[in-house]
């Protein structure tokens, strides 16, 4: 399988987006509701607020697999987030993504996740990365598919599924 992304310092580039980790400056930026001028009109979405608040507990989020910005490549534009939820436990790392809403239904979420993903199972210490979706949002569960994932788990109770997929040497 050829891969879906290329690498230039600490950025992953796919066919349409850029992904970047955040820095200090962004995160401050979403905290104190300064507009930066290279944000899409409804970026932060308060998914964005939320990873944002929580960089303090986690500095590692910052690192090489932590969490990045979604840069349209056309446009220049941060259009959302997705990261790693950094450090793997067992060899497992979750992933999380959002877009914003004017940026929504183009595949930016499938191609970014499948990127990152690929990215992250090059990490030693990585061999399967996961996602927990709500069953009631089948956006998100299209996301996953598309980006390579299997539903390996469903908990009806909760309204939840879990989504795996592993590396090849895992397979």
């Amino acid at each position: 399988m050829s891969s879906s992304f290329s690498m230039s310092g600490t950025d992953l580039t796919t066919d349409r987006l850029v992904l970047r980790p955040w820095t200090p400056g962004e995160v401050s930026a979403v905290l104190g509701g300064t507009r930066s001028a290279h944000w899409a009109e409804d970026f932060p979405a308060e998914g964005d607020h939320v990873i944002a608040g929580l960089f303090a507990e986690h500095p590692s989020w910052f690192g090489e697999y932590g969490h990045r910005q979604i840069i349209e490549r056309d446009s220049g534009l941060v259009v959302g987030s997705l990261g790693l939820f950094w450090p793997p436990a067992d060899g497992t790392l979750e992933i999380g993504y959002g877009i914003v809403t004017s940026r929504q239904g183009r595949g930016y979420a499938s191609e970014a996740a499948r990127a990152l993903t690929e990215f992250a199972l090059t990490a030693p210490e990585v061999h399967t990365v996961c996602a927990g979706v709500e069953l009631s949002n089948p956006a998100s569960i299209r996301v996953l598919e598309k980006a390579g994932f299997q539903r390996s788990h469903t908990d009806a109770e909760a309204n939840t599924a879990r989504y795996v997929t592993t590396s090849t040497a895992q397979r």
